[in-house]
């Protein structure tokens, strides 16, 4: 698989359109993650200046560049508004390849489905397009609105394959068990 035959810069839902950041989103992406809130389980991910949410858009599109999918910037149909972020990037677990689910939203976007609609979105385009990577999602055992994500996209409990992650224990989610049952995972 080529990864640039991945390639997908808009995913629509019932409700939501995710499109890939450009310039334009930095001060959203400032926004949300230096609220103090959105970042609780992460703090490692926590923003304070413009300047450092300019190097995460440049890592994020840079990611965009190598693979042709990295995060989407997720909005309402017909609204300008950054409601969050979701997407997929590439890292290693437990030292195979694989793709971590991401979300992050405002804090005024939480309780409405929409962290929920966008990880399921995120989930069916990536076992259409880049199904040779199990999908995974890295969750802290105290986030539980995260955990509800996961399920609500797909994503199975996957006990086994909990690790140390970069601010503390993971507990980890992945979208098809069948691939580490039959790893013997």
């Amino acid at each position: 698989m080529s990864d640039g035959s991945t390639t997908a810069e808009e995913l629509l839902t019932a409700r939501l359109a995710l499109r890939r950041p450009g310039e334009a989103d930095i001060d959203a992406i400032l926004a949300v993650h230096s609220d103090p809130e959105t970042c609780t389980h992460n703090p490692a991910d926590a923003l304070a200046r413009f300047e450092e949410a300019e190097a995460l858009y440049r890592r994020w599109d840079g990611q965009w560049e190598r693979h042709g999918y990295g995060y989407w910037v997720v909005r309402r149909h017909g609204s300008a508004r950054q409601l969050g972020f979701c997407g997929v990037k590439s890292m290693e677990l437990h030292g195979e390849r694989v793709l971590n689910l991401f979300y992050r939203f405002a804090t005024d976007a939480w309780g409405q489905g929409f962290a929920g609609e966008a990880a399921a979105a995120v989930t069916t385009w990536a076992s259409r397009h880049v199904p040779d990577l199990p999908l995974i999602a890295r969750i802290r055992p105290a986030n539980l609105a995260s955990q509800r994500v996961a399920v609500r996209a797909g994503l199975s409990r996957a006990q086994h394959l909990d690790t140390e992650g970069y601010d503390g224990f993971d507990w980890i989610y992945v979208a098809r068990p069948e691939h580490w049952a039959a790893k013997g995972r």
